[in-house]
């Protein structure tokens, strides 16, 4: 059960509040101590003096943590603040990878946790809550982005891997509850404050982080609290990259040691009335586009919240909060990239696996590239809750919120970009070479520079303009939801019962360059390239420097050209503007073949193909019972409940085809796509389900005890695939022609789920315990690439019917996940030394097979062995913390950042991970305290890799983050 606020046990002058274990709403906050813990005694009710009890610190945090774990009908794991603005971790992703079970995916370029893998299922298969409500979220996904939420005065984060019906069954991965702090929480008037700086070791400025808490109470009845908290990080980050792995065919004559006189690789795989040499009859994998960039990126995010609490009586609590967020990230990218298509690759080598480790192609252009990305996501939440003690035995609790959360709101462009460089006449022989695992090296390539020379790579009297791509996509998520909960509580049994609405309205939208085509305006390098567009040589002002690409990435294999140019992309769009309107004078450079309509500036046009709105209504009803009896003496416990959602959807976007593709005069690489009139297209679906969940705990002994769970969950497909519309993209290239087409009729995942633990009680602090868990899941969501033709549109390069690589998806086949969770905590005596060690290892009857070439390939994502250790010195107002956490390979997604492939949607691989980060703090007395931060101390690389692991995709190196700062709290 859980204790309403009218319950709290009143003493004179202090309050100690009792967090009893219950999966329901994730337990009691613990940024204030609950006497409860086992840290101290609590005393009984008529026994409480003025004295409230307190447990802090590092140890008193775990053993609430474990209480909640071992007194939970279901699985539940728990991690709890220390003291009020004390939370473990700086990330609350950070804090969730230290659970058995749960794995984190960083975002590579911050190297910030940015989402959690739960039992192998990541994303969307995970639900957030924050005080057990659903939060909007304008990601684009369903799932949030954790590194969008302060921890500071976070109370609590509890991740149930079971489901609780009286609260969600919407995640077949775990779903995760964090609790804020409330004023009465901890009565009276509290405060707590911290500030610290930060430096990444690359980034070298050292920038702030501060955050306030103010909380009071008055003759408990009304109460109040504030807080606000900045945070910044800068975090320069070196990349090495390969675009994409697409799969196809090769003709004979492309191979090594061809004695083939000519070489026109045919279009099709066969072609009869064409040489042998020429048929592509060989499948292979090549590298799409290949280069290197450094990434400058600022991160600053600010988290407030406000709380109003009001109980007139000792039966009636009325709280009213809001949460806030906004989190901008800017990033400036400067970069090289060279662009490959198969059938122009010569001297083809293929290693067994038919991976292209050494090629050459002729005439390849060289970009050098510059970005100012801009992402700004904002979110607020207002809720009411109110909580009535009808009678000593019935309770009800009703909770209403609105959220609204909006994708880069106002003006900002998202991406706004830069394109220069060498090609056509200056094209250069270049070669390409593979040198080994993604975990150990990066690919190479040779015979670089303008035609082959080397010397001559950054010569900017060489070096002209080409594309503009300037993109922004704008997304907003609006939120109602509605609670009535109500429970029946009498002896050892407890019954409740109640409903859920939600109303969740997703809108989507991009705007580019790419859509009117003026990223094309001033393409083509100019006359040093032999080319009449393009403008060249650029004003030496605009070059401010360059990065030198020595070194680049420390501890790999692999040689990279010398530099990448230092430039402003504002700066280079502003001087093109200021060539002034091509449509009222002539300017020698200006694509006049291919662009219509420009004026002189870059702006953003809507695709209408991007354009999307989905609604989604749900009802829940639901009911749970739990009891208490016992089975041979034994205390058993027994949880059962059932929960009916049913959901309507309403899908609109907007629908046009493609009428005519053309080349484009100023770069033979680039296509011009015209199309037909765009027309709105609505669709509608209705699907229900019963949901039941059993949980049953036997406590065999005092210390030891086991535990069976059984239940069904779902998770709804990802929004971007409810598209009612076939979209065919405007930014197409040569050889590399994309189609994506949604399906508002998909059905959502539906899991069955099993778990059986035995658990350990064996001191205080301290456990041990093993889990296992299996997941049967139907409706897995497939379908990858297929080939087709649309609209009998003709490829100008081939001159027959343009073929599309299509990404579609359909409900298809089931799968079996199955594992096994080990964790032990252990505390030694009171010596103040411990630790915490856990693994999972996981498995299923749908592995990925990599010599599958097939278009519905199938595989389950996300399943990766993994181990956390976390030892710890916590005794006399000294804490230490070091940890460990271990990830092996596993299958992040199908598709890569450029999927146009024969062989389907080509998977992404993320290779093993091992990070250490340490973390320490000193009370200097009750009310200070100093702590220090060092994250990725051993350095840590994340790197990624498409079928085969010598198929580098990215590799990230974003290195150390050092932080100090001090604590407040009174």
């Amino acid at each position: 059960m859980m204790l309403s606020a009218s319950k709290r046990v009143k003493s004179s002058g202090s309050v100690i509040t009792l967090s009893l274990g219950c999966a329901t709403s994730a337990l009691a906050l613990a940024w204030a101590a609950p006497a409860a813990a086992q840290d101290s005694q609590a005393p009984a009710a008529d026994e409480v003096t003025d004295e409230a009890i307190v447990v802090t610190g590092l140890r008193g945090s775990l053993q609430r943590n474990l209480d909640v774990k071992r007194t939970s009908s279901g699985v539940v794991d728990v991690i709890s603040a220390e003291d009020i603005g004390k939370f473990p971790d700086s990330n609350v992703a950070a804090s969730l990878q230290r659970l058995p079970g749960v794995s984190i995916q960083r975002s590579g370029s911050r190297g910030e946790p940015t989402g959690i893998t739960v039992r192998g299922f990541g994303g969307d298969f995970n639900t957030t809550l924050y005080d057990g409500r659903r939060i909007s979220t304008a990601t684009g996904g369903r799932q949030i982005d954790f590194s969008t939420v302060g921890v500071d005065f976070i109370g609590q984060l509890s991740v149930l891997k079971t489901p609780d019906v009286a609260l969600s069954a919407s995640a077949i991965g775990a779903t995760v509850d964090i609790a804020f702090p409330k004023p009465f929480d901890n009565p009276g008037l509290r405060i707590a404050a911290t500030a610290s700086g930060s430096m990444q070791d690359r980034a070298d400025d050292i920038v702030p982080t501060a955050g306030l808490l103010i909380s009071n109470t008055w003759d408990d009845t009304i109460g109040i609290l504030a807080d606000v908290i900045y945070t910044r990080r800068d975090t320069d980050t070196n990349r090495v990259y390969v675009n994409g792995w697409p799969g196809g065919n090769f003709a004979p004559c492309q191979l090594a040691g061809s004695s083939a006189a000519t070489c026109s690789p045919t279009a099709a795989t066969v072609d009869p009335a064409v040489p042998a040499s020429d048929q592509r009859t060989i499948p292979g994998w090549f590298p799409q586009q290949y280069g290197a960039e450094q990434q400058r990126v600022k991160d600053e995010r600010i988290d407030a919240r406000l709380a109003l609490q009001w109980q007139p009586s000792d039966n009636i609590m009325v709280t009213l909060d809001n949460n806030f967020s906004r989190q901008k990230v800017v990033s400036e990218n400067y970069a090289f990239g060279v662009w490959f298509n198969q059938t122009d690759l010569r001297n083809v080598e293929l290693d067994e696996n038919g991976t292209a480790v050494n090629f050459t192609q002729a005439g390849s252009p060289t970009d050098f590239t510059s970005a100012l990305n801009t992402e700004v996501l904002k979110t607020n939440q207002t809720g009411l809750n109110v909580k009535f003690d009808a009678t000593d035995n019935l309770n009800f609790e009703f909770d209403g919120a609105y959220s609204k959360s909006w994708r880069n709101p106002g003006g900002n462009i998202g991406s706004l970009n830069a394109d220069i460089g060498y090609g056509g006449d200056l094209g250069t022989n270049l070669q390409f070479i593979v040198d080994g695992n993604s975990k150990k090296a990066f690919p190479s390539i040779a015979n670089f520079g303008p035609a082959g020379s080397a010397a001559d790579w950054d010569n900017q009297a060489l070096i002209g303009s080409h594309v503009t791509v300037n993109q922004t996509q704008r997304n907003t998520d609006e939120l109602w939801q509605f609670r009535a909960v109500g429970t029946w509580e009498q002896d050892d049994l407890t019954v409740k019962f109640g409903g859920q609405y939600y109303q969740d309205t997703y809108d989507f939208l991009n705007q580019s360059t790419f859509t009117n085509n003026f990223w094309q305006a001033y393409a083509g390098y100019g006359t040093p390239s032999g080319r009449n567009t393009g403008i060249a040589p650029l004003p030496g002002s605009l070059y401010q420097g360059s990065i030198s690409l020595n070194g680049f990435i420390p501890g790999y294999n692999g040689s990279l050209p010398p530099s990448v140019f230092l430039f402003s992309p504002v700066d280079y769009q502003n001087y093109l503007t200021s060539l002034g309107n091509p449509q009222t004078q002539n300017i020698p450079g200006f694509n006049y073949g291919s662009v219509n309509g420009f004026t002189g500036t870059f702006d953003e046009a809507v695709d209408p193909g991007s354009v999307l709105n989905v609604r989604e209504r749900t009802w829940a009803l639901f009911m749970k019972v739990d009891f208490n009896t016992e089975i041979a003496g034994m205390p058993f416990h027994f949880s059962a409940g059932v929960r009916n959602e049913n959901t309507h959807l309403r899908s609109i976007g907007q629908g046009r085809l493609p009428v005519s593709i053309a080349t484009s005069t100023a770069d033979p690489t680039l296509l011009t796509v015209s199309y037909g009139p765009t027309q709105p297209i609505e669709r509608g679906s209705d699907y229900s389900y019963l949901l039941p969940s059993i949980d049953a705990r036997l406590e065999i002994t005092p210390e030891f005890q086991i535990r069976m769970s059984a239940s069904r969950t779902l998770t709804r497909p990802a929004l971007n695939l409810l598209n009612p519309v076939l979209n065919v993209g405007s930014g197409q290239r040569v050889g590399a022609l994309t189609a994506s087409g949604g399906n508002p009729d998909l059905r959502p995942y539906l899991a069955d789920n099993f778990d059986i633990a035995a658990e350990w009680y064996y001191q205080r602090n301290s456990y041990f315990s093993v889990n296992a868990f299996l997941k049967n899941v139907s409706n897995f969501i497939v379908g990858g690439v297929t080939t087709q033709p649309i609209n009998g549109v003709v490829d100008p390069t081939t001159g027959q019917p343009a073929i599309f690589a299509v990404t579609q998806q359909i409900n298809g086949p089931d799968a079996t996940v199955r594992g096994v969770e080990l964790a032990w905590q252990h505390v030694f005596g009171d010596s103040g030394f411990g630790f915490q060690a856990n693994a999972t290892f996981v498995d299923t009857n749908r592995p990925y097979d990599e010599l599958d070439i097939s278009q519905t390939g199938f595989a389950v994502t996300g399943l990766a062995n993994s181990a956390n250790f976390v030892g710890f010195y916590d005794k006399n107002g000294f804490q230490i913390r070091a940890a460990l956490n271990w990830r092996d390979e596993y299958l992040l997604q199908f598709g890569q950042n450029q999927n146009t492939g024969s062989f389907g949607a080509e998977p992404t691989f993320v290779d093993p991970s091992f990070q250490v980060d340490l973390s320490t703090s000193y009370d200097i007395n009750d009310n200070f305290s100093v702590f220090a931060e060092a994250l990725n101390l051993n350095n840590n690389q994340q790197s990624t890799h498409g079928r085969f692991s010598n198929q580098l995709l990215d590799v990230f190196d974003y290195g150390r983050r050092y932080t100090l700062g001090v604590r407040f709290r009174y």
